[in-house]
């Protein structure tokens, strides 16, 4: 199938095997779209961008820093001339309450979740507009979504500075979607549960029995709510939270 046929997807966060940005890679190079997977982890990046094929490529971008996404942006421009997708995928996790966690690593998780999407839809929203088309997933959580989750109040976590980030790009994906839905961009985030990724350490039964499906996701399956959000099956969705979470949230 070519769903993404002529499309180029610039995904966040795609270095990790067995992670969410790695597997929307690879399905959507399966269908079609030239896949750019950005990452601090150059080794693995390339590797797994080798591994997909010659529709996806790899480039190292923190997303935190605006030198590196304009370098990015301009080799892409260059290179393809569009960018029709781009997939804010990267973000990192912080357990800590807010007494416990430090003004440092508060500062840390918010530029990783938070300021790293501004910046991709700061950088990649102009071209998009000039083209009036694109499609922007910003990937958020549950935690962006409900404070306390079942399972974080049985493991006594309160998850501080990641719950203030995945809440920001909430509003923020409902802010640009209202900005740039004149321009046929769409803008929309997902907001997935337990996923069964790296991120999970341990615990993987414990906290299966916390979701009422009784299982964790995989990536796989966000990835195809990604590839919906990202083809033209879903062209008038935008400014939508959508959970994937197995009624964890209902």
């Amino acid at each position: 199938m070519t769903k993404l046929k002529n499309k180029v997807a610039l995904i966040t966060g795609a270095a990790r095997k067995q992670g969410q940005g790695a597997a929307e890679a690879a399905l959507f190079a399966r269908k079609g779209a030239r896949v750019i997977m950005t990452d601090v982890l150059d080794e693995e990046g390339n590797a797994l961008a080798l591994s997909i094929g010659n529709q996806a490529s790899y480039q190292h971008l923190d997303v935190t820093s605006e030198a590196q996404w304009e370098r990015v942006i301009q080799r892409i421009q260059t290179e393809h001339g569009q960018i029709d997708i781009l997939v804010n995928n990267a973000g990192v996790w912080s357990d800590t309450g807010v007494i416990d966690t430090s003004p440092q690593e508060f500062r840390r998780v918010v530029e990783v979740n938070q300021t790293g999407v501004f910046l991709g839809m700061h950088f990649v929203a102009p071209f998009m507009k000039e083209r009036r088309s694109g499609s922007i997933i910003n990937v958020s959580s549950t935690a962006g979504l409900r404070v306390g989750l079942p399972y974080w109040r049985r493991l006594q976590l309160s998850a501080h500075a990641y719950t203030a980030s995945k809440w920001a790009v909430r509003g923020m994906t409902k802010a640009a979607a209202k900005e740039l839905a004149a321009f046929n961009v769409r803008v929309n985030s997902i907001h997935p549960g337990v996923i069964n990724t790296p991120m999970i350490t341990g615990g993987q039964n414990e906290l299966a029995e916390d979701c009422p499906m009784e299982r964790l996701g995989t990536p796989e399956e966000v990835a195809e709510l990604a590839l919906f959000l990202a083809s033209d099956n879903s062209t008038y969705i935008s400014g939508a939270e959508i959970t994937i979470d197995g009624a964890s949230t209902a």
